[in-house]
């Protein structure tokens, strides 16, 4: 039997992040991990032949090289093989009309793709971007801090004494609108409204979903001002840095080793109870990376003992899934619309504001999309290391999907369990993104595709495929994640403390729960 003063559940890249800070404060700590290997969804592999090296899930890393734990351990995360890869081409959408409109971080060049559209809407842009340095302040302020009482108040006193009343209230009402009325309130051409709307897709946000305007705006401002980065030779380099970073400070990483269930006496918890039946011992904290649904479903037999906690955390609210298809091709995509087109890392197919809430609706009732939202990630434009040379690998993320599907809205796929029909859904997403590359069908080499089911497969935390572990709608975000009242990384158990996408500040990898939680614990 081992004993530490925490014990952390999962070694997703939040509990990394927590047990680091902890150790470096001088606590002892140890993870489990139920996979073989750390790292949740954010993980690289060999996923279609050898040689050509795949982002399982996330595959964009700016959030992490922005966030403040990076900030505070650059040096120890460079020394333990951190690496980025910066992109200056950073996100294009393309149309079914054969235009496309590209986000970069030369002002210049991108005003002039949007003045294309409308002359009003680049000099819009021209201004958004002259003002987000202060909005980012404001924003990442509240972003990037507990979501206590004190905080917020503490925040909102900051924005008002630098905006006054009247910039104060146009900041919240950025935060609860929708992707739509944002877009509406600042550009006239459908194609700029469309380009930007797809941001919210990744986040849960159809066009109509209140709370939903500030994630394309942030993701289209940064992207603008900042550019956009990747891992050299994949997202794992994230991960191995975290855990050679804990190692050497001394934390126990234990893989192969699933967490059954968590030990409590007197309403605390002591401890927790691995697979094998061995028990381990924590003095200060559990702390849990897991869906909320899963800490009281099978982690806590009898529950925390608050009834309203475990019943709101058993109804917690997932996103609709997701599907990732990996594809290895001898060249990459010839986008119809423009060559330009290749040096772009991420392309959307998302062709309007319509279509993207259509979709959203189809998934919800259980239909699968007949137009999805496809996001096609092109790293090795960036990272050739990813792929023998000369080759590519792309990385296809389809939002929005089922859980579980009743029916088609392309009449052509009979409702089964995704096991059964992922294969032809997947080659309808292939044959979208063919008629904006043709003859992108003869250049795959390999491809690999996970269903939403295979994806919780692979990671527990996605599930339904939800790949941002819970809604950030209104209802289920600041004060409400994952429960009201419990938005502070607690629990009603003692010393037992959640932490990952599901907690304030919610998905990304930004590691910002588990860092936040780390310096409430123990300081620093």
């Amino acid at each position: 039997m081992g004993e530490f003063d925490a014990i952390i559940i999962g070694a997703g890249h939040n509990s990394l992040a927590c047990a680091s800070h902890l150790q470096k404060r001088g606590w002892s700590t140890a993870i489990y991990e139920r996979n073989e290997r750390p790292g949740g969804a954010v993980k690289t592999l060999e996923l279609t032949q050898p040689g050509f090296h795949h982002d399982f899930g996330a595959m964009n890393l700016s959030l992490f090289a922005g966030s403040a734990f990076h900030k505070k351990y650059v040096n120890e995360l460079k020394s333990a093989g951190l690496e980025f890869v910066p992109a200056s081409m950073c996100f294009a959408s393309v149309f079914p009309d054969g235009r496309w409109l590209g986000v970069g971080t030369d002002l210049q060049a991108t005003t002039e793709r949007i003045a294309a559209f409308s002359s009003r809407d680049a000099e819009r842009w021209t201004a958004l971007v002259s003002a987000f340095p202060q909005e980012l302040e404001a924003i990442g302020g509240i972003l990037g801090s507990p979501m206590s009482a004190r905080s917020v108040a503490g925040n909102a006193w900051k924005i008002w004494r630098r905006k006054g009343t009247i910039g104060t209230l146009e900041l919240a009402r950025l935060l609860a609108s929708s992707p739509r009325a944002w877009l509406n309130a600042n550009f006239e051409s459908e194609h700029v409204k469309a380009t930007l709307a797809a941001w919210g897709m990744h986040l849960d946000f159809a066009p109509d979903i209140a709370g939903g305007a500030v994630f394309p705006y942030l993701e289209s401002m940064a992207n603008q001002s900042f550019g956009m980065v990747i891992g050299r030779g994949g997202a794992r380099t994230m991960i191995s840095a975290l855990a050679g970073f804990y190692e050497k400070a001394g934390g126990t990483l234990v893989t192969d080793a699933e967490v059954r269930e968590i030990i409590t006496e007197n309403g605390t918890a002591v401890g927790v109870r691995l697979a094998d039946g061995s028990e381990h011992r924590a003095r200060k904290a559990v702390i849990a990376n897991v869906a909320p649904g899963a800490l009281v479903g099978s982690l806590l037999p009898g529950g925390t003992g608050n009834r309203s906690f475990d019943s709101q955390a058993g109804d917690f609210t997932h996103a609709p899934g997701t599907m990732m298809i990996h594809l290895a091709l001898d060249s990459l995509p010839d986008w119809a619309a423009g060559e330009a087109l290749q040096t772009f890392a991420y392309i959307h197919l998302a062709p309007s504001l319509e279509i993207m809430a259509r979709t959203y609706g189809q998934a919800l009732a259980g239909i699968l999309p007949d137009t999805p939202v496809i996001v096609v990630g092109q790293p090795t434009v960036l990272d050739p290391t990813r792929a023998p040379e000369g080759k590519h690998v792309l990385w296809v993320q389809v939002r929005v999907l089922p859980a579980n599907v009743t029916g088609d809205a392309g009449g052509e796929i009979e409702p089964a369990d995704w096991d059964a029909l992922k294969d032809r859904y997947a080659d309808r997403v292939l044959d979208i993104i063919e008629r904006y590359a043709p003859g992108l069908g003869k250049k795959i080499l390999g491809k690999a595709v996970f269903s939403p089911i295979d994806l919780q497969r692979e990671d527990p935390n996605l599930v339904g495929g939800d790949q941002i572990c819970g809604s950030h709608h209104l209802s289920q975000n600041f004060f409400f994640r994952p429960v009201p009242g419990y938005a502070r990384w607690n629990t009603p158990v003692g010393c037992l403390h959640l932490v990952g996408a599901a907690t304030w500040p919610g998905a990304g990898v930004g590691a910002a729960s588990g860092f936040m939680l780390a310096q409430q614990l123990a300081g620093g």
